[in-house]
């Protein structure tokens, strides 16, 4: 894995025979991904529809199938007529849709409703309007008002900003209320902002334009005041939880027990290295400490799963990185630790299924290879753990409800996806579907493959490279290197990669991601090297992978770009300047430049705060090292990006003006995070003229320009 001359010199030989060079190069539709090449579409299997049937999804048709495991025959899926109900907001009220019945109207109000949420028992419909929460009785009509205080600050069942984002996370939509089971209960969350600063974002929109105002607490400002309420469902005065809501402090997603009976909440200090799980009686609020867990780095607050409750209802399975490494642990309801279920220097992903009669966890980990994710089953005594998957390669798991059979979606940087069946032992029962086209082999296209890059202190840095179509090792190459950057967020897994990077491939441009010490790779022990010094360990891996790639005999020493987006961004701007010695070329997406400038829980999570940690803030700004830019970067930014505010680029436009620096910069009115339709297209057409100008030395092609694109 480390002889990469080698390998690069042997590949240039395959490419360059006489049986490569008759083979067709993918032309540009195919290369954009525009037309069939290397692979053709199957169906992706999504679940099951029972133990017998698994469901495959065909998004050409928009439609999705149910599949015999035994004879293979096929039908279409109607979803059953329990959930054949849906609620939701047309022209700010809320409707319901029943089957084929005609739609019926549940509210009727001039302020808007959010996220309406039918109960278990399908007899009422949650909400909030105007940040106060509400339910509609279906069988009566009758609206329910549980809470009176919403106001511009106070929020109940709807999430203060920083909670959305961090907390929650963005696929609830800012709801923050949870039926219990049983239908009996509604818990939420009330968010209190008085104290929390307000940022302004200007929309620059018509004559005069107008400033959204969003309450945005940066590294070390105010937190939100939040409080755990439950209410009955037919209405009856809020029973508040047993915290006390003027402390400095954070509640995570909380779990429902099986019976609606309690509610496990999770609670973090401020400082983000205590974590402690308590069952609170929603009748009374009584809370009863359950898990303590301390970290001298931080503890993550999750939302995919920390806690698994079992159907015996007398043990839970917790998942913590407490070891240094992620694992499941099994305990007792009432706090008890049981047993480890894994322990070694490996991570676990997601607990996917428990077979409660036979006591068997199946799971997924990074335990072969930390870029390759594997299917496993282990005993509730934490013995007799088993790889139930196969191979050299990265494997998605869908397991029949019964637990008998599992479908598994697999592939690797050189294998396209397959699909197989596979028994609860992990013997493959039928292969189901290979996405290889028939004519793979006659394309000569840009292939990938897995390297490492030794740190020299230790860490052997997992990475991809994707060599040019017809690869020669005595020619120089422009390099292009991917990465996101963030803690325990690795861009490099042994997958297979598309078309994607094609287009470059085709041109001569060698492409690569490698992942630092603190991406996941190395498990939380690596992660928790950022604590206090954001920027750091990143910079160093990625300033150590430049070097390697300029020794290479086939890289241009003068033209390497880094890029990335978000965290990436950051990561781009500190490539640029901390790192300009080592890199030329930076494309930049909505970059955090600083970090007193982002918002607290994320930053203080690694960082601390500003007062606590002022030299970490200033050796990780952006801003610190503007002094050392050289090269060329270009900055991309929405101007009302209320994630990682526009302030961000503006506070580096500045100091790089006032050290005089030549630099682009590209503003996508409009644009939040990431930006869409025409803007897209913009985008990417952009960064081709940025690539072929700095990197090829020649214009752009104009078949491309006029191409539909995608992203690079």
């Amino acid at each position: 894995m480390k002889c990469h001359a080698f390998l690069a010199a042997a590949a240039s030989i395959l490419l360059l025979s006489p049986l490569y060079a008759q083979k067709k190069h993918l032309d540009l539709p195919q290369s954009l991904g525009e037309k069939p090449s290397l692979t053709k579409n199957v169906n992706s299997v999504i679940g099951w529809e029972n133990a017998s049937r698994y469901l495959e999804s065909d998004v050409r048709l928009r439609k999705v199938y149910s599949v015999d495991i035994s004879s293979g025959e096929k039908k279409e899926y109607i979803a059953p007529p329990s959930s054949d109900v849906e609620v939701f907001v047309r022209d700010k009220d809320v409707f319901l849709q029943k089957g084929q019945q005609a739609e019926r109207r549940l509210t009727n109000n001039p302020a808007e409703e959010k996220n309406p949420t039918l109960s278990p028992d399908g007899r009422y419909v949650a909400f909030t309007r105007d940040n106060d929460l509400y339910a509609v009785d279906l069988q009566s009509g009758k609206e329910i008002r549980y809470t009176q205080d919403g106001t511009d600050v106070i929020y109940n069942g709807y999430a203060s900003w920083v909670y959305f984002e961090e907390i929650l996370g963005r696929a609830t939509r800012y709801k923050a209320f949870w039926w219990s089971p049983d239908s009996k209960h509604l818990a939420f969350m009330r968010f209190d902002d008085t104290k929390v600063p307000m940022f302004p974002i200007y929309n620059s929109t018509g004559q005069h334009g107008f400033t959204e105002k969003t309450r945005y607490p940066k590294a070390g400002d105010p937190n939100p005041g939040v409080r755990v309420g439950f209410v009955q469902a037919a209405g009856a005065p809020v029973v508040w939880a047993d915290f006390r809501e003027e402390d400095d402090q954070y509640f995570g997603t909380p779990y429902w027990s099986f019976d609606g009976s309690s509610m496990m909440v999770q609670w973090m200090n401020r400082g983000q290295d205590n974590l402690k799980f308590f069952s609170v009686d929603p009748k009374t609020g009584k809370k009863k400490e359950i898990y303590d867990e301390k970290q001298p780095s931080w503890v993550d607050l999750d939302f995919d799963g920390r806690i698994t409750y079992l159907e015996d209802k007398k043990h839970f399975i917790l998942k913590s990185d407490r070891s240094g490494w992620a694992h499941f642990y099994l305990y007792t309801l009432e706090g008890k630790l049981v047993t480890p279920l894994t322990s070694g220097k490996w991570q676990v992903k997601d607990l996917v299924h428990v077979d409660e009669a036979r006591r068997l966890v199946y799971f997924t980990a990074r335990k072969e290879r930390s870029v390759n994710t594997d299917f496993y089953s282990v005993g509730y005594d934490g013995r007799n753990l088993k790889r139930l998957s196969f191979g050299d390669y990265t494997h998605r798991i869908a397991m029949a409800p019964d637990g008998k059979h599992f479908v598994t979606t697999y592939s690797n940087v050189s294998t396209p996806a397959k699909v197989a069946l596979l028994d609860a032992e992990g013997t493959v029962v039928k292969e189901i579907a290979d996405s290889k086209a028939d004519d793979f082999e006659s394309y000569a296209f840009g292939r990938t493959e897995m390297i490492s890059i030794p740190s020299g202190d230790g860490y052997d840095l997992p990475g991809t490279v994707t060599w040019p179509t017809d690869f020669d090792s005595t020619r120089r190459y422009p390099v292009v290197f991917s990465m996101y950057g963030g803690p325990n967020a690795g861009s490099v897994s042994n997958t297979w990669k598309g078309t994607a990077s094609q287009l470059w491939a085709n041109e001569g441009v060698v492409q690569i991601t490698v992942d630092h010490r603190a991406s996941g790779q190395f498990g939380k022990a690596g992660v928790a090297l950022m604590h206090r010094s954001l920027g750091k360990w990143e910079m160093q891996d990625y300033m150590t992978a430049g070097r390697w790639i300029k020794a290479q005999p086939w890289a241009d020493p003068g033209k390497l770009l880094i890029t990335g987006h978000s965290y990436g961004g950051y990561m781009t701007c500190m490539a640029l300047t901390y790192g300009a010695d080592v890199f030329d070329f930076g494309y930049a997406g909505a970059p955090v430049t600083s970090w007193e400038l982002y918002d607290s829980h994320y930053t203080e999570r690694f960082m601390d705060t500003p007062q606590e940690n002022p030299e970490g803030y200033k050796n990780a700004s952006v801003l610190t090292w503007v002094n050392r830019y050289k090269g060329l970067l270009r900055i991309m930014h929405g101007d009302m990006d209320d994630n990682v505010h526009m302030q961000n680029t503006i506070q580096l436009v500045d100091k790089l003006q006032n050290e005089g620096k030549h630099f682009e910069l590209m503003i996508y009115p409009g644009g939040r995070h990431g930006w869409g339709g025409v803007k897209t297209l913009h985008d990417r057409l952009e960064r081709y003229r940025f690539y072929y100008e700095h990197l090829l030395g020649k214009p752009v092609p104009s078949a491309l320009l006029k191409a539909p694109a995608r992203k690079p």
